[in-house]
């Protein structure tokens, strides 16, 4: 099967990507870092467009740390980045077990075998990179994600293995979240079309 559905949208955000001159994975993630030290729950709200009970709740069920000082640092905005670009497509559980597979404890980064912030940078990467392609097979995916880990180091025997596997898991369900939402334009297009033609 070859599918290609580009999103304008930088992944896991309401934000578009023109906007932001083009900008996606740690660049992204530098620009908002560059002025503050940390985003508070509104700077959250604002990017990803997830409310405070959503968050909450999040953190309530040990998917996501506690904000320090009320202020998430670059690798837990990653983070909730990361749950807000699948959970459209993928129950929040598996979610969460995928990014414990990755990284182990949420709470114990001694255990971590890649930042947040570069995992994110790593699947923007890979994005990219099959948008550049213009086309998305199972057969493309694995190429993609191996140049997009080209400069990792494993911490641990078999880290890199476990990356590669996370990550096709990731862009593929990514690419699901976005067909999905173009789904849900139409429909609403095709409702809202269909309502003005019987007034």
């Amino acid at each position: 099967m070859k599918l290609m559905i580009s999103s304008e949208i930088i992944p896991g955000t309401i934000l578009k990507r023109a906007d932001l001159g083009g900008l996606t994975g740690k660049a992204f993630l530098d620009q908002i870092f560059m002025v503050n030290e940390g985003v508070m729950l509104s700077g959250i709200r604002k990017i990803a467009g997830i409310d405070g009970s959503t968050l909450q709740n999040w953190t309530k069920r040990g998917w996501v740390a506690n904000a320090h000082l009320k202020r998430y640092d670059i690798d837990q905005v990653a983070h909730i980045l990361l749950i807000n670009m699948l959970r459209s497509c993928m129950q929040l559980d598996r979610i969460a077990w995928l990014l414990q597979y990755i990284n182990g404890d949420l709470f114990d980064s001694s255990d971590d075998i890649v930042r947040e912030s570069e995992l994110y940078d790593m699947i923007c990467r890979a994005l990219d990179l099959l948008e550049e392609q213009a086309v998305c097979t199972p057969d493309s995916l694995r190429p993609v994600i191996e140049v997009s880990l080209a400069d990792y180091k494993e911490t641990v025997p078999g880290a890199h293995v476990r990356l590669a596997n996370a990550l096709e898991i990731i862009i593929a369900s990514h690419y699901a979240s976005v067909i999905k939402r173009n789904s849900d334009e139409k429909m609403r297009e095709l409702m809202g079309a269909k309502v003005i033609s019987e007034n």
